[in-house]
């Protein structure tokens, strides 16, 4: 069992939403192109199963956050119930403190996890920041929590359990 700093669990217990970044973190950064364009994402099965351990567990909703605008992540969504989809985002802070506004939020209620430097905003104002092993150097600068797992090899899924974990503790 991993051990957490209280520092991170106390922001960890206050997160009410977690809103991911797709490519670098849901992704392996790979994509896959033919003569139409994109063709295919590789999403990991394990980060799906944090999606729903945080919905059934914690009843913690996942929202995306893109600068993309592809198929494949809305079909990715439709699988997983993620409500909170937004594709093509190129400001990602403005769409995120709208967005905590109309849910009813504070910064500190979000979790974000981000890999590259549009995410780096984001990250900043999120009460818990997250990146993937593998993320640039910058977005790690701005994390609270560098995941132990690559993008598109389970870091999702790592934050998810952190989550998890922060919140089952709070009972017990």
């Amino acid at each position: 069992m991993k051990e957490y700093p209280e520092e991170l669990l106390n922001r960890a217990r206050k997160v009410k939403i977690v809103v991911t970044d797709c490519d670098g973190v849901l992704t392996d950064t790979g994509v896959y192109y033919s003569d139409q364009g994109e063709h295919m994402k590789r999403f990991s099965i394990r980060d799906g199963m944090g999606v729903e351990r945080l919905r059934n567990l914690c009843g913690i909703d996942t929202a995306i956050m893109t600068g993309e605008r592809s198929g494949s992540v809305v079909r990715r969504a439709e699988k997983l119930s993620i409500q909170h989809l937004f594709l093509n985002a190129k400001d990602k802070r403005s769409l995120l403190i709208d967005f905590l506004h109309q849910q009813n939020l504070n910064p500190e209620n979000l979790a974000y996890i981000g890999d590259d430097t549009n995410d780096l905003e984001a990250l900043e104002m999120a009460g818990l920041a997250a990146s993937p092993s593998d993320a640039m150097f910058m977005a790690k600068q701005k994390a609270h929590y560098i995941c132990s797992e690559k993008g598109g090899y389970g870091a999702f899924r790592d934050l998810a359990e952190l989550i998890i974990f922060a919140h089952q503790s709070i009972t017990e």
